[in-house]
């Protein structure tokens, strides 16, 4: 661990142990910005979302390490970009037991941790060197019987199991890890609920149909579901009088499960809802741009704990903006992020990944493609070799991809179907004042050439001084890692 870090924290760390504030952190599983009532999204209401964000602080601009599960909670747990933690960088591998987590840190202090629903993974935790989930003890028992087919896991049911364990005087860490939005999803949810397509805002990369708009309605329920669960586990901190003395920090691990979105550095795979309360310490009604990557949850949590960081962590704590009370555009230092992919599914052959970096500000999105020639959303071949097995497998199946690819006579469609699945250039630039979906590229284009070199330039000594091994030469080590997926061990055990 870190000891440079630790004079900073002496006016924390004498505080009294009752003093230290709880924590919980309630993370959805494919959950894109701004689908949340408080953002205007009509036909969604997210009332425990939005209550959190007016007491305390809404962020617009909080970013992923990486658009895919794995990968980004490890990142979440480490306080470190996912490109540091070796096999970890990729969907279903394993996070070595050398890299610390912030809920073990958390516990050697005093406190008492725990999770229910989707902790870290998917993975493989034996491997690891681990002996539990890196989010802590499983609170999984309880289970009801939601509509819709969704998960049993009755997440609030569990946080109350949860605190009824822990003593009196004894601060807590919850992770909540709800397994919705994630598909699959009951098609005709969204209708069944009493949701009205018409009123869906469909996204610019998607083509405008009566399967995607109910899609978007049943992807809207299961958002409701995880925000129903966090509103029971609030009023159950409240009835107890621990609400205000617990940070409540509320997101997503990567974007929709939809074309161009979830497993792309596009803004709708890894744009995350953000929103964090503290009571008294932190002033609500305010909206933040500041750009915030989830690296930064660690380091803000062990800040409010009074816990020295790990020397490792490149995260860098919120608690300054959180105990401010300014709003907009707060500090100089956070006007741009990092987001990166190395492999997502095991969907080309030989398992190869597609390896990408990005720097987004608030004006440009660059993108740096390693390895162009490869199919960005996976081989366009059906194979049993892949899992998923059919084309273009870093897309979820859904009606949405089903109808994109079941109508390619229709130009529209095919061009909104080669921007999710078609080959792209090793560079890729938007200019996002004029191209906010990020739909044409202009990195080829000269007017843009000196704003393209000075975000290329920016992002390599930004990795370099991350210590990324793609930048280093290291990067084809991620293709042979293994892959923990059921189908897939199997097919390599029988092949």
């Amino acid at each position: 661990m870190g000891t440079a870090t630790a004079a900073a924290f002496l006016p924390t760390l004498r505080c009294s142990r009752r003093a230290r504030p709880n924590i919980l952190f309630a993370i959805a599983d494919d959950w894109s910005w701004p689908h949340a009532s408080i953002a205007g999204t009509a036909e969604l209401n997210t009332p425990a979302f939005d209550r959190v964000a007016r007491e305390g602080v809404l962020f617009t601009n909080c970013y992923v390490s990486a658009p895919s599960c794995t990968p980004s909670r490890g990142a979440i747990l480490t306080g470190q970009y996912h490109w540091r933690l070796e096999e970890g960088a990729n969907l279903w591998s394993m996070l070595p037991s050398k890299f610390i987590v912030y809920p073990d840190l958390l516990e050697e202090s005093g406190y008492h941790v725990g999770y229910t629903g989707k902790g870290w993974g998917p993975g493989d935790i034996q491997d690891a060197g681990r002996n539990r989930n890196p989010a802590g003890p499983a609170y999984n028992q309880i289970r009801n019987q939601p509509p819709y087919g969704m998960s049993t896991i009755d997440y609030a049911a569990n946080f109350a199991a949860f605190l009824d364990e822990k003593n009196p005087d004894e601060p807590f860490c919850f992770w909540c890890g709800s397994i919705e939005p994630h598909r699959v999803y009951e098609y005709g949810m969204g209708v069944a609920s009493g949701k009205n397509p018409d009123n869906v805002d469909v996204p610019a990369i998607f083509p405008d149909s009566e399967a995607v708009r109910n899609d978007i309605l049943d992807y809207y329920v299961e958002i409701e579901h995880f925000d129903s669960h966090l509103g029971k586990m609030l009023t159950l901190l409240e009835e107890r009088g621990e609400l205000d003395n617990t940070l409540v920090l509320v997101t997503s691990d990567n974007g929709m499960p939809f074309p161009r979105a979830k497993s792309n550095l596009y803004k709708w795979g890894t744009n995350m809802p953000l929103a964090i309360r503290w009571g008294a310490r932190v002033k609500g009604g305010r909206v933040i741009e500041d750009f915030v990557s989830q690296t930064d949850f660690a380091p803000t949590f062990l800040q409010a704990a009074g816990i020295p960081l790990c020397s490792d962590m490149t995260g860098r704590s919120l608690m300054g903006l959180l105990t401010s009370s300014a709003a907009g555009q707060v500090k100089k230092e956070r006007r741009s992020v990092l987001v990166g992919k190395e492999r997502h599914a095991w969907v080309r052959e030989g398992g190869v990944g597609y390896p990408c970096r990005a720097l987004r500000t608030k004006d440009f999105l660059y993108i740096r493609n390693f390895k162009p020639e490869r199919w960005p959303a996976g081989d366009p071949t059906k194979s049993e070799d892949n899992d998923p097995p059919g084309a273009y497998g870093d897309i979820d199946a859904g009606p949405t991809k089903s109808y994109m690819m079941a109508n390619t006579d229709d130009p529209q469609v095919m061009h909104l179907l080669d921007l999710a699945v078609a080959k792209r250039p090793a560079e890729e630039l938007y200019d996002l004042k004029n191209d906010p979906n990020e739909i044409n590229n202009v990195a080829q284009e000269p007017a843009f050439a000196e704003v393209k070199k000075r975000l290329a330039d920016t992002l390599m000594k930004k990795l370099k001084a991350s210590g990324d091994p793609r930048v280093f030469g290291r990067g084809d080590t991620w293709d042979y890692f293994e892959y923990y997926a059921p189908r897939r061990r199997a097919l390599k055990n029988t092949g």
